[in-house]
């Protein structure tokens, strides 16, 4: 049987907690690797990263809040 609307919305925000923790590791170590070049180049693409989880996570805030105001 396929997941309902709140299982996949639940699994949907349990990934980007998962996935945001992890991201949080990627800069300190990028600044270890001792490549100024580097380093810049991965900061930049984890924030950017970063951004793209916020919009996920924003549309499900978003669709939470159409189903609660269908029910006033």
């Amino acid at each position: 049987m396929p997941p309902t609307r709140d299982e996949a919305i639940q699994k949907i925000e349990a990934a980007c907690k998962t996935i945001a923790l992890e991201m949080m590791k990627i800069t300190p170590a990028a600044r270890k690797l001792g490549d100024e070049e580097t380093t810049a180049e991965i900061v930049k693409a984890a924030y950017q990263l970063t951004i793209e989880l916020e919009v996920i996570k924003k549309k499900l805030i978003r669709l939470k809040g159409r189903d609660d105001s269908a029910l006033l």
